[in-house]
């Protein structure tokens, strides 16, 4: 590996973990009015679509199944999700949200959408938008095609 290869990769990690706080931060905000932190709000923007396993939600979000575990049975407690079982797996319950927990996320859209907005025009539109995506989506596909250990 070159130096500059190795620049290269410490310049894109930094900046990734600078997103993550920067992300993170802006997520606390948007959820706050929610009653939600960010973290909730990821676990069930996670099941919105179908309800998933805690593991498959995990693997999702890229963050230990223990982790997912604790904030799913928090949800579950506050009535925002709701366990059901797996014709899959009898086990591995699957976690859903309940309608209160719909209606917690519908809180989240106004401002999201907002967001959203400014950060288009920030980057300088729609397609300069989607190309960071497009950037930030191939990182993704290389480190998982890596395994994510060092050779």
């Amino acid at each position: 590996m070159s130096r500059e290869q190795q620049d290269a990769l410490s310049r894109t990690a930094l900046g990734v973990f600078r997103l993550n706080g920067q992300f993170l931060a802006m997520s606390e905000k948007l959820a706050e009015p929610a009653g939600l932190t960010a973290a909730w709000w990821q676990v069930l923007g996670a099941v919105l679509p179908e309800p998933l396993p805690v593991a498959g939600i995990a693997r999702v979000m890229g963050i230990t199944r223990q982790s997912v575990q604790r904030i799913a049975d928090l949800l579950v407690e506050r009535g925002l999700a709701a366990y059901e079982p797996n014709p899959a797996h009898r086990r591995a319950k699957l976690l859903t949200p309940t309608p209160e927990g719909r209606a917690a996320i519908r809180r989240i859209d106004p401002g999201h959408a907002d967001l959203a907005a400014r950060l288009t025009r920030e980057l300088g539109g729609q397609e300069a938008f989607d190309e960071t995506v497009r950037v930030l989506e191939r990182l993704s596909r290389a480190l998982d095609a890596l395994g994510g250990a060092p050779e």
